[in-house]
């Protein structure tokens, strides 16, 4: 059953997968204000349902992933400064949401993934591709700007040198190109694509989901870092005052949740259960 709230999306409930899709298959899946509402909505659901266990995240038809934004739109959702204000505001919230998701998400790759559309399977936590995929930032073509948070995911992905290249050419990257340069994870005959989502969906929908979401938290943190040591978790810390004794996965969650609040970033040093948490 579809419980989006806009028929631009599609949101349905597969067993442990929920399914998020952009569903404007006749523009290529563009984007459009209602479909950035959306996307809080249905990550929301999917959230508090512990049935749910990953997120996918695709576009209708054989077309497309996401091709960017609708232009058509702009002149009447996008014509004052006040609906610009908005449309960026409501579309920084939902990409913020998207990559905040506590559950594993999954973008589902098929055809062009262009832009907007790049940036959106960007905020996912891994990229599978049909082998006939293309991608590709056009605003150096256009003259657009870019989201420097979108940047900012794209540059630690794919490094400094491909990142400009991306954007100084603005041309299309076939699916070869992409994932030797780390764009994407896994690169797949056009007629697997669904069939190896889904076993993936199904390997990660057996895992443990406290451990995973804690695996992400910390590895989002480890990025936001981006270097500067400020703190550790560690197994067995010597001499470090102020050590938290955790001893459950749960309490771990709820500790990398409290230290987000404050914008207390951490270091992942174990590997084993049975943490100690110093700063």
């Amino acid at each position: 059953m579809n419980f989006s709230p806009t028929p631009n999306m599609i949101a349905e409930k597969d067993g442990p997968i929920g399914r998020l899709t952009f569903n404007k298959p006749h523009k290529h899946n563009a984007t459009s204000t209602d479909m950035w509402e959306a996307i809080p909505v249905i990550l929301d659901e999917f959230e508090k349902d512990p049935a749910i266990r990953v997120v996918v995240v695709t576009g209708a038809g054989d077309k497309a992933f996401v091709s960017g934004a609708d232009i058509s739109e702009f002149e009447k959702a996008r014509n004052t400064p006040e609906q610009v204000a908005y449309y960026d505001k409501i579309g920084e919230l939902a990409n913020k949401r998207l990559n905040r998701c506590s559950k594993p998400t999954i973008a589902r790759i098929r055809g062009y993934c262009i832009g907007g559309g790049l940036a959106v399977s960007l905020l996912c936590d891994i990229r599978i591709a049909s082998e006939n995929s293309k991608f590709g930032v056009p605003a150096a073509r256009l003259g657009l700007g870019y989201r420097a948070s979108g940047l900012k995911i794209l540059t630690d992905l794919v490094g400094p040198s491909h990142a400009k290249e991306i954007f100084f050419t603005a041309r299309h990257f076939s699916a070869q190109e992409a994932f030797g340069m780390g764009l994407i994870t896994r690169m797949v005959p056009d007629a697997e694509l669904d069939s190896y989502v889904d076993n993936y969906c199904k390997l990660i929908g057996e895992n443990a989901p406290l451990t995973m979401h804690a695996a992400k938290r910390v590895v989002e943190e480890l990025t936001r870092l981006d270097g500067k040591t400020v703190g550790f978790i560690a197994n067995n810390p010597i001499q470090k005052g102020g050590a938290l004794d955790v001893d459950a996965c749960n309490k771990v969650v709820s500790f990398l949740v409290l230290c987000d609040s404050f914008n207390i970033p951490l270091v992942f040093l174990v590997d084993v259960p049975g943490f100690l948490i110093g700063l």
